[in-house]
Formats: structure tokens, sequence, C-alpha cells
């Protein structure tokens, strides 16, 4: 939807002519920004309420400036960009105001917002290896609003660790619980919160891991309600659904 289309679609609630409801779906409707190598969609937060996130991986620093430079002329303040390498990073830091992170490998333009959700989000993780899956879903998480409490390596090889933080976990509004190897994490988290969880196989683990799906296939059949699994080291799915939990 161009100016002119917006202005008249405006003039036209002022008269009465369209009826709010009816606005919202036109802008809802409103088109995208073809760049040709991408079509951006500059609407999704009024359509969903989160705007769109940049996936990083397999796309040219180019291409990705470019998408970045479009979203911030059409009025995105905040812009997420995930799974990109320390060189991607720098050369978008040589031309944009953005924060890169080099652990969980994201890139944030603009200010991390005051948290606005109902509660607090823990990431819990079984080890520091899984700290990168960990940072991506935390930094996603905070982006969107939400208040985040980190707790890493707190596996089930030293159940004490988990247990000494039962304030924390007994207080949550949501947990992402993110672990590799026998990915037994969500379960043990699932038997004692009384909230959703979220859990994220990780491909950290030795041969058997099978790079994440034996994690995945525990989690999977946790016995634990109320724990759903995304993808193998899919942190930032799993913050944007906590955002959502968090928001309700």
């Amino acid at each position: 939807m161009n100016r002119t289309e917006l202005r008249l679609l405006l003039e036209n609630v002022k008269d009465g002519s369209v009826n709010i409801n009816e606005a919202i779906l036109a802008l809802k409707k409103a088109p995208y920004a073809d760049l040709e190598y991408a079509k951006v969609d500059l609407h999704r937060g009024l359509r969903q309420g989160t705007p769109e996130v940049i996936y990083g991986a397999g796309k040219t620093k180019e291409h990705i400036l470019g998408i970045c430079k479009t979203m911030l002329e059409n009025g995105q303040k905040q812009i997420l960009v995930t799974r990109i390498d320390e060189e991607v990073g720098d050369y978008l830091s040589s031309k944009l105001d953005i924060t890169y992170h080099k652990i969980a490998k994201v890139g944030i333009v603009g200010d991390i917002p005051q948290p606005n959700g109902i509660g607090k989000v823990v990431i819990a993780t079984g080890g520091t290896s899984d700290m990168p899956v960990a940072e991506e879903a935390a930094l996603t998480a905070e982006l969107l609003g939400n208040e985040v409490v980190r707790l890493y390596d707190v596996g089930v090889a030293g159940l004490h660790r988990l247990l000494s933080h039962m304030d924390e976990i007994m207080s949550a509004r949501v947990i992402v619980a993110i672990a590799g190897m026998e990915g037994a994490l969500p379960s043990v988290i699932g038997g004692l919160a009384d909230c959703p969880v979220i859990g994220v196989p990780t491909s950290v683990g030795y041969g058997t891991s099978l790079g994440g799906v034996t994690a995945l296939l525990s989690m999977l059949n946790s016995c634990s309600s109320g724990v759903s699994v995304v993808n193998i080291d899919n942190g930032f799915g799993a913050a944007y659904l906590a955002n959502m939990i968090n928001h309700d």
C-alpha cells in the first residue's frame, strides 16, 4: 500500500464510508517491498504482532544490508538478523548501527525495548555447549519485549544445579529448555514447573546423538505434561513461541 492509497483509506475511515475493521483488514493485506532478490514483508508486524526477522544463513551480506535498509526506510525500529558469522556482522556494522552478538551469531538493529510481557521467560541449558542456541533464544525474546532469566549449565548430569534454581523455575511464565546429548532437560523441568515448557534439542553430542535427532525424539516422547518441542537448534523459534505465550 503506497502513501496515496493509505491516505485515501484513512479519509474513508474519517468520513464513515469504511469502518475501522475494514480498514484494519485492508492494512493487513498491504503489499511487500520487492527487491528482486527478496520480497520484504513490511506489514508482518501489523498482521502477526511481530515484524519480519531476517534469517541470514544463505544470504549474501549485500542482500542482508539491502533488506535491513528497506525495513528502516519503512519505519521498522528494531531488526533482528539471525545466523550470521562474524565477517557478515562486521560488514553490517560498517554500514548500519547494528550490534553483533558473536556467541548467538545474531545482529540487532535498534535498542532492546523495556519488557512488557506478563512475566519472565526462563532460558535454561543442559550444558555450556548449548549457549549459542540459548543466546539466540534469549536475545530474540528480549528484543520482542520479554524479561529473560538465563539458567545455563543446569543439566541432568548434575541435577542439584537445576534444583538450586527452583524459585526462578516456579516463578516463570514460560521456560525454554535447551539440551543436546539425550535431551532430558525439558522433561525434568516439565515435572517441576507449573508453566509451559518449550524444548529445544541441540546438535551437541557424540556419535549416536545423530546431530540432535536423539535429543529431538527424546523431547517428543517426554512424559511430562505441558512440554512442546521445536526443531533442532531453533532457539529463535522457541523464543518466538515463548513471546506469544508471555504476551497472551
